[in-house]
């Protein structure tokens, strides 16, 4: 009798990873990024500043390492399906552009801020912890679109472009800004910490 009850009992099911909750802080992160793409400063070089920057370092600083992350490969993703979230527009085309490297910095951002702040408990975290990792993310931001841009601009359109150019430029025109917007997210995540708590 022992035996049946084991084989009619239904093995207990493995519990789903993502809380109702976390979906829909993921979902708002998304929609937050998206809407960063629309606040655009023209530059001569590089094709516009946006807000984005400072919801992928905040996404990382609220909701950690993995929700952080998955917000914005639902950004990424939206944008690639053709939804006109990019700032210059989307679709599967965007690919070959070379900004996307910046794009898919944004998941290694968000994971990395998060998951170096995943380490130490909220009520212990100071500005200067955010801070850390929000430079931590922006240093792993423009490195992968950095390269990815050097990449597409030398060998798939064929222009000429020194890598160390490239990188100087970046360094005078988009750190100084993400500087003072990592300050910001900061900031802002150091009082948002209570109000969010994943």
């Amino acid at each position: 009798m022992k035996k049946i009850d084991q084989v009619s009992m239904p093995e207990k099911q493995a519990e789903f990873p993502w809380s109702i909750r976390q979906l829909i802080y993921c979902a708002l992160f998304t929609a937050l990024t998206a809407t960063g793409a629309f606040f655009k400063i023209p530059m001569p070089y590089f094709d516009y500043i946006t807000l984005q920057t400072l919801a992928v370092l905040l996404a990382g600083m609220l909701l950690g390492s993995r929700a952080g992350a998955l917000a914005q490969i639902a950004y990424v993703l939206l944008g690639l399906v053709g939804v006109p979230i990019f700032a210059g527009g989307g679709g599967f085309g965007y690919l070959l552009k070379p900004t996307f490297g910046y794009l898919i910095g944004f998941c290694l951002a968000a994971w990395l801020t998060g998951k170096l702040l995943d380490q130490r408990p909220r009520q212990e975290r100071k500005f200067i912890h955010y801070y850390l990792a929000g430079l931590a993310g922006l240093a792993a931001l423009y490195s992968l679109g950095i390269v990815y841009r050097w990449f597409i601009t030398n060998y798939i359109m064929e222009v000429s472009l020194p890598f160390w150019t490239l990188v100087l430029s970046c360094l005078s025109l988009e750190i100084p800004k993400d500087l003072l917007i990592c300050a910001l997210a900061a900031w802002l995540a150091r009082r948002l910490n209570k109000v969010i708590n994943l």
